[in-house]
């Protein structure tokens, strides 16, 4: 409306101009020289003529300016009308859709707020669901790839290598010639076997049983030399304390150059070259060793060969992981000097001694202590699970076992939709049987990784331990 009000004002005021410059008998004002008449009545009808023609074109544009705003004010009236009529269907469509909620509750019995959490409830358990198909289906495509790998290469590492397990226990028993001479070890108000226990830190039990002395250590070189004290004295028939001193002594030394010799010995079976001479030192003393019942120097041998021929089937470095598995349980040998993990305490040693980086990783975490960072240290753990989780490997005491197995139950028992749990194989396999109408299949796959996550966390244990999930539906009728 403006801009049309604009133009009109504007075409007004060309024709006032032009107005201005028309005069009667065409002279013009001022005291301009005087022109001839033709020359003035030619000029000023031309100037007229051009201005009524502008002033024409101006009435043209403003009509048809006049023309579009009226046009504008129209349309501006109709697309009110239809915004009324949009906000009062809105508000029709509104009602409709709260009358429809109302309606919905009242035919449902929940809320809105119910149904909402009612859905997103069925959204979660669908996408557990799906969640639970797909990784069956990963887990199974990933078996099927793996197994058929990792089995060989076990197998071709355990068939090549056979290794006896002798179990040691904590005592030594040296015999004797005859019963006479318990009382010559004991000595006169047993001077001599308290001069024997003071010396070698070991208890000398001389019981009812024929023609033996038991040794009783927990230490496997004081162990050792108390034996060999005692054998000594046996043999030369002189028994007092001054003879007892001398024979310890002569023991302890014999006794440091067989050291030396088993972990010469073992690096050579082990096929590993360069060790330092402390280490080949230390690494001997693992031979008066045990863990559960296997000692720890043939069980380090053992595990060198296991890791050199599982790198070699992986193409990673046999010599590092060889190297590693040998010395990977030597903090062993002075765990009881140094306080710390064993594990940690071994990759100190290997390192100030002059091995390389690699090796002493791989040795620090082959019970996680430390990260794996390496395929060779991934290897030496194999190696030392396959060697200590082999069926006569190792022994536990019967206390131990049944508190591992109960365990075991209860980590499986607390489980909603378990109905029965059997530890199995001497604790090696969990068979948990569920409720059929509680646990669908793809919560079996569920049940079975948070158990068994549960019993990595909660439990110690050599090797692996199998979580077998079973969910049966029978259907009953008899024929009468």
């Amino acid at each position: 409306m403006e801009l049309v009000i604009a133009a009109a004002l504007v075409a007004t005021g060309l024709i006032v101009a032009a107005a201005l410059f028309r005069r009667p008998g065409g002279a013009a004002s001022g005291g301009s020289a005087p022109r001839s008449e033709s020359g003035r009545s030619g000029g000023g009808g031309g100037r007229a003529r051009e201005l009524d023609d502008r002033a024409g074109e101006l009435r043209t544009r403003a009509s048809e300016l006049d023309q579009r705003a009226a046009e504008l004010e129209r349309r501006s009236a109709e697309l009110g009308t239809q915004a009324a009529k949009l906000q009062e269907e809105r508000s029709v469509l509104e009602q409709r859709r709260q009358d429809h909620e109302r309606g919905l509750e009242r035919l449902s019995g929940l809320s809105a707020a119910q149904a909402r959490a009612q859905l997103v409830k069925e959204v979660e358990d669908r996408a557990r669901h799906d969640a639970a198909k797909v990784l069956r289906q990963i887990e199974e495509q990933t078996k099927r790839d793996a197994e058929r790998r990792v089995r060989s290469i076990l197998a071709v590492a355990m068939q090549r290598l056979a290794a006896s397990h002798a179990a040691e226990t904590t005592v030594s028993v040296v015999q004797l010639q005859s019963d006479d001479m318990k009382g010559r070890i004991i000595g006169r108000e047993g001077r001599n076997i308290r001069a024997l226990e003071n010396l070698t830190g070991i208890d000398f039990i001389i019981d009812d049983t024929p023609n033996a002395v038991v040794l009783s250590g927990f230490d496997g070189v004081r162990r050792e030399v108390a034996r060999i004290t005692l054998e000594k004295l046996l043999q030369d028939g002189r028994i007092h304390p001054a003879r007892i001193e001398e024979a310890f002594y002569q023991a302890k030394s014999e006794l440091e150059s067989h050291i030396v010799e088993a972990g010469e010995s073992a690096a050579f079976d082990a096929n590993v070259q360069g060790l330092d001479a402390e280490l080949i030192k230390i690494l001997g003393r693992l031979k008066y060793r045990t863990s559960y019942g296997q000692n720890v120097l043939a069980h380090s041998v053992e595990c060198a060969h296991l890791a050199a021929l599982m790198a070699e089937e992986l193409g990673a470095s046999a010599k590092t992981a060889r190297r590693a598995a040998l010395l990977h349980d030597i903090g062993k040998a002075v765990s009881h000097e140094i306080e710390g993990p064993h594990a940690l305490v071994g990759g100190d040693l290997i390192r100030r001694h002059g091995e390389a980086e690699a090796v002493a990783h791989a040795a620090e975490a082959h019970h996680n202590e430390v990260e794996p960072q390496t395929v060779e240290a991934v290897i030496v753990q194999s190696a030392d699970a396959l060697s200590g989780a082999r069926p006569g490997a190792r022994g536990e005491s019967l206390e131990s076992y049944v508190k591992r197995l109960r365990e075991l139950e209860h980590i499986a028992e607390r489980h909603q939709g378990v109905e029965k749990v059997y530890a199995m194989q001497a604790g090696r396999e969990i068979r948990i049987m569920v409720k059929p109408d509680s646990i669908d299949d793809d919560g079996m796959t569920l049940l079975s990784h948070e158990i068994a996550r549960e019993i990595e966390q909660e439990l110690e244990y050599p090797g692996q331990i199998k979580v077998t999930v079973i969910r049966e539906s029978r259907a009953v009728e008899y024929a009468r």
